[in-house]
């Protein structure tokens, strides 16, 4: 049955019904109109750290190609202290690494990849800091301590080559040379077509005695 109402009860009708639940609605108005200028204040809050974190990148990257290592030092420590999960602040600290190197402060250098290595984002700036200290620790006669942060990470998808080469290297500095054949073939099977340097592998396979892939029929 359809009940109808004359314009005075419509608005008891509004009014009873606001009575009981206008509190609630405009509750509700207020956390979904607060919820989203909140959400709008956090991206901006995001976007403005982001600008930030690019900015003190770019003025870092300069100073370091003007070989001011220790001017550039100052803008990676404001990345390290207020950007830490940005991928601006392990982008910077692998190209700090690599001028503490070149400055022969290997030590600083190990500590900035060891750094990347727990902070990294995203994932593949810890791996390829993974990969480079390994290098830096076999550098140093260490390939022992080379070989455990090697093997310490299971998640290298895009960087099995360079993972499997690097062990190669480990091995044969260990004087194992069936391990390090074994690692280099991994390492030449796994590199994708025009990436990475096939020759270099078959150098090594070379040296070691080993059977050399067909290379020509890689393209």
């Amino acid at each position: 049955m359809v009940e109808i109402y004359d314009a005075h009860e419509q608005s008891e009708i509004v009014k009873k019904w606001l009575s009981e639940n206008g509190s609630a609605m405009i509750m509700g108005l207020v956390i979904a109109f607060g919820g989203l200028f909140g959400f709008k204040q956090w991206q901006s809050w995001q976007e403005n750290n982001k600008q930030q974190a690019s900015t003190e990148y770019v003025v870092l990257s300069e100073l370091l190609t003007a070989g001011q290592l220790d001017a550039a030092m100052a803008n990676f420590q404001n990345l390290r202290d207020n950007y830490s999960s940005s991928p601006y602040t392990s982008m910077a600290a692998l190209q700090m690494a690599r001028a503490r190197l070149e400055a022969s402060q290997t030590d600083l250098a190990v500590g900035l990849y060891e750094f990347v290595m727990e902070n990294g984002y995203p994932k593949a700036m810890s791996v390829i800091a993974r990969v480079r200290l390994a290098r830096v620790l076999l550098e140093l006669g260490t390939a022992d301590k080379a070989l455990e942060v090697v093997q310490a990470e299971s998640n290298i998808f895009g960087f099995e080559s360079r993972f499997a080469e690097v062990r190669g290297d480990i091995y044969q500095t260990q004087g194992k040379v069936r391990e390090a054949v074994a690692a280099y073939l991994e390492a030449f099977n796994t590199l994708e077509a025009g990436e990475g340097d096939r020759a270099t592998l078959v150098l090594k396979l070379e040296s070691l005695g080993a059977d050399i892939p067909d290379v020509g029929s890689e393209s």
